[in-house]
């Protein structure tokens, strides 16, 4: 019956009829980032046949290999002015030109004892990134810094990104997690960076909010694409956050994985989910997030900083295939294969601390 069902549904495919989309894990050798401590999104870009990586622990550090499971540690990267550190680089694309544009997290300490507020800048590389020249910060939250939040780390701010220019390259978005403000602005939201504004971002970055991209980048409101249900200022906070977002070639789609915190002090990872947009510039758009694995299944603590890289050049951790590698925390020991069969539905809500459409780990495919 079900292979039946499965012919059914690829033949609908192949007749150009869109169902969904799903994905599921698969067990590979492992790999390990060389990096002592991976801290965050890790962008790469192919320069001369090699891919580097980049990843942070407050100061940036560079990879650098022929294959994702060849990298080495290499030279860290200079930023000058020297300005917004601590700084971790979560997002890079190169240009045809040789130029590298990429984009930090940075964390001022100046406001709460105790608490740190992040923001988002932009910097650009002439040599391959091996130097950076820091153009300022382009995304900062407007809202007052709560300084008896009790999530352990931030008081508010923008931060914990990626970066995707989409398809048309008319525009870079950036999926962040907004940490204060009202409780309805917290979660992970959108801004936009156009093109031709890539050089000069500071001032040209406008923010997603009520349906329009008319809120700047500094200290402009946001609604957020998925919503915190426990806001960031309580110690059991219940929110999706982290986005790292790739363009699928095998979808055709944007797909996003987040991390969702849920419900207890620490920020415990309950799990790794992911979500699906044939648009980006939609962000209403996104498909309802999917659970795909949870920490005890991937044998890593905590399973922080999911992304997903492409498993030969070109592909990077925003250009992935019909299989990738799922990176947690710089380890991975899994392939993620997409489909254009849709999950098999599934019970929960992340509400209630149980995952939103729960969906474990299976290791074959999932069909309705």
């Amino acid at each position: 019956m079900l292979t039946a069902l499965r012919a059914v549904l690829c033949a609908l495919i192949a007749a150009g009829v869109s169902l969904g989309q799903s994905a599921y894990l698969q067990s590979a050798a492992e790999i390990v980032m060389p990096a002592r401590i991976v801290d965050g999104n890790s962008p790469a870009f192919w320069e001369n046949q090699r891919m580097r990586v980049f990843t942070s622990t407050g100061v940036p550090v560079s990879m650098i290999g022929r294959e994702l499971d060849r990298l080495r540690v290499g030279r860290d990267p200079v930023i000058t002015p020297a300005d917004h550190f601590p700084i971790w680089i979560e997002a890079v694309w190169a240009d045809g030109d040789g130029t590298l544009y990429g984009w930090y997290h940075h964390e001022s300490s100046g406001s709460c004892s105790g608490l740190v507020v992040p923001m988002i800048g932009a910097v650009v590389s002439r040599d391959g990134g091996r130097t950076f020249n820091d153009l300022g910060i382009v995304l900062a939250s407007g809202d007052t810094p709560n300084c008896d939040a009790r999530n352990g780390y931030f008081a508010s701010g923008h931060g914990d990104f990626s970066v995707i220019l989409d398809q048309n390259r008319e525009y870079f978005y950036f999926l962040f997690t907004n940490y204060g403000g009202a409780a309805s602005s917290q979660g992970v939201a959108v801004a936009r960076l156009a093109f031709a504004d890539r050089l000069n971002p500071v001032g040209t970055v406008y923010k997603y909010h009520d349906g329009a991209w008319t809120e700047p980048g500094i200290g402009g409101a946001v609604t957020p694409v998925f919503r915190a249900w426990t806001a960031w200022d309580r110690a059991d906070t219940n929110s999706f956050w982290g986005p790292a977002v790739h363009w699928n070639t095998y979808l055709q789609k944007y797909v996003v994985l987040l991390n969702h915190a849920c419900c207890a002090t620490g920020w415990p990872q309950e799990g790794i989910y992911i979500a699906f947009n044939p648009d980006v510039s939609d962000p209403a758009g996104w498909s309802a997030p999917r659970k795909i694995v949870g920490e005890k299944e991937l044998g890593v603590s905590p399973a922080y900083y999911p992304q997903v890289f492409g498993t030969a050049a070109p592909g990077t951790d925003t250009l992935v295939g019909e299989v990738g590698r799922l990176f947690a925390k710089g380890l991975s020991r899994w392939e993620i294969v997409f489909s254009q069969l849709p999950f098999e539905p599934v019970g929960g809500d992340p509400e209630d601390g149980s995952g939103a459409n729960r969906q474990e780990p299976r290791s074959e495919l999932l069909v309705q």
